[in-house]
């Protein structure tokens, strides 16, 4: 069986906490996972696209783990996404390389679950500000699956609101990596 592929796109991954813990706990798995950091591939910014390709091609799933960064992801990613998924390698009619490939995401969002909702500050889930994703992975006929969050890691402190705990936090890599392995 091949590994699941995880592309994290976070660009500050060495002050991280959730993203960071997420990376050492999948690191305790290297048969069933491939960790590849965009940021850190490409600190100029250039993609290879050859390379990215076949990293893609050698994994049964992709995972694509980033923080919410304004309601987006960040841009390497974006620029991911719009460099490698070339016409007739991703879509297309002779583009079928994700095809029945399982693909998820896996988010970290520094505001209370609370918030995304209809009635919450953004009036917004995340389910839905993270539907280009669903339909990205629809439109190269991927298999796409829901994804995985974690929220809340800026509070604020004035209204009593505190950061999860460190029992919290590592609670969410076991389940994040538990997750993933009932995916394949």
């Amino acid at each position: 069986m091949k590994k699941t592929l995880v592309i994290v796109a976070h660009p500050d991954i060495d002050n991280a906490v959730i993203n960071k813990r997420w990376i050492e706990e999948l690191s305790q798995y290297p048969d069933e996972f491939t960790v590849h950091q965009l940021y850190r591939h490409y600190p100029d910014g250039v993609i290879d696209v050859t390379t990215e390709q076949a990293l893609v091609e050698a994994h049964q799933n992709l995972v694509f783990q980033f923080p919410i960064y304004w309601f987006n992801c960040p841009p390497l990613l974006k620029q991911w996404l719009d460099d490698v998924l070339t016409y007739g390698w991703a879509y297309g009619s002779a583009g079928n390389q994700l095809k029945d490939k399982k693909i998820t995401l896996a988010v970290s969002a520094g505001i209370k679950e609370k918030d995304y909702t209809t009635d919450g500050r953004y009036q917004f889930s995340l389910q839905q500000l993270c539907l280009p994703f669903e339909l990205t992975a629809r439109y190269v006929k991927a298999d796409y699956q829901p994804m995985y969050a974690f929220y809340g890691m800026d509070t604020n402190p004035e209204q009593g609101e505190a950061l999860p705990t460190g029992n919290e936090i590592n609670q969410s890599a076991v389940n994040y990596v538990n997750y993933l392995l009932e995916m394949h």
